[in-house]
């Protein structure tokens, strides 16, 4: 109910009256005044003027589940939030959803992680009240070996997502970084849960640096901020409705096949690497070329010098720039 009350205090272009919640959900006024109680204790400014009602007069940067739901504007994606102020990792708390039955579409998401999950067992900085902490549970009905696919659909739904959000062109760093200026903005990680040919369940972490005024001296070299980038704050639960939107969207594209073909165009025009000379690094050797995009498996196809195209796999291997991160 909470839920609901917060979107129609959204919704509203003035006050909305208490008799009118009450009906909507059946419930008595002094039902109605605790749950306008609790949001105003979670922070909400909320006027309430006699014989007229309730208005919504301000709603700074909240993260709760009752704001994430409300910001939403999708079928299945992020539909269910499971909000923390503080967890370990939202992928973890993800993947014990999947494990007791959490439907497809479950959002995990955290205002703080002490232990954030980076690609290769790295630690993701995940500071309190800054950044997007988040991770999408999905079940969907393909090949185990089609998973890493996933990863790129959501590379597309963060880039779409903050443009839409606050305006800041981003680009893909294949397979699983978001970049501005070349400097990281985003890091995807994804990890499933799979029965000989079937997937029980994908689980994908986004991590998007928000709000942060500046960065650890480890990483300000090829890290950035959207505050950093444009001087201004986004609303946090808004860029999170935003990405679920966009992910809704292009997963239903990415399903219709099960690669990446009707992606292809959108997901190459995003690409930051495109045209460009990169540096593969795999293990025991390293070439350079130059990538030409992906393919409908979503390998990156690196030409080199001899004019062979190679078809690079996400996982086995490291791409960078040659003079630099991107």
């Amino acid at each position: 109910m909470k839920t609901e009350v917060l979107r129609m205090l959204k919704e509203a272009e003035g006050y909305i009256s208490g008799q009118e919640i009450c009906e909507k959900f059946n419930v008595s006024r002094t039902a109605v005044w605790k749950v306008i109680k609790q949001l105003e204790t979670e922070g909400y400014l909320i006027e309430a003027v006699r014989n007229k009602g309730y208005r919504l007069k301000m709603a700074g940067d909240i993260l709760s589940r009752a704001e994430i739901e409300s910001s939403m504007n999708t079928k299945w994606a992020g539909k269910k939030v499971l909000y923390f102020d503080e967890t370990g990792s939202t992928n973890t708390e993800a993947k014990q959803a999947a494990e007791a039955g959490a439907p497809h579409g479950t959002l995990a998401v955290a205002d703080y992680q002490n232990m954030g999950k980076g690609r290769r067992g790295r630690m993701w900085t995940s500071p309190r009240g800054v950044g997007v902490w988040m991770s999408l549970m999905i079940r969907p009905e393909i090949h185990p070996s089609a998973a890493s696919m996933l990863t790129l659909v959501a590379a597309l739904a963060v880039s779409e997502g903050i443009g839409k959000t606050c305006g800041l062109e981003t680009q893909i760093k294949w397979p699983n970084d978001i970049v501005a200026d070349g400097k990281k903005i985003c890091g995807i990680l994804t990890e499933m849960s799979t029965e000989l040919e079937c997937i029980n369940y994908v689980v994908t972490g986004m991590g998007i640096n928000a709000n942060m005024e500046e960065l650890p001296e480890e990483i300000k070299d090829v890290a950035t901020s959207i505050l950093l980038q444009t001087g201004k704050r986004v609303k946090r639960s808004q860029l999170i409705g935003a990405v679920m939107e966009s992910y809704e969207k292009y997963y239903n594209v990415f399903m219709e096949s099960g690669n990446m073909s009707g992606l292809l165009d959108v997901y190459n025009s995003h690409l930051a690497n495109m045209q460009r000379s990169v540096r593969v690094l795999q293990p025991g050797s390293e070439y350079v070329g130059t990538a030409l995009g992906i393919n409908d498996a979503g390998e990156l196809l690196v030409k080199t010098e001899d004019g062979a195209v190679h078809q690079v796999i996400s996982g086995e291997v490291s791409v960078r720039g040659i003079y630099g991160y991107v």
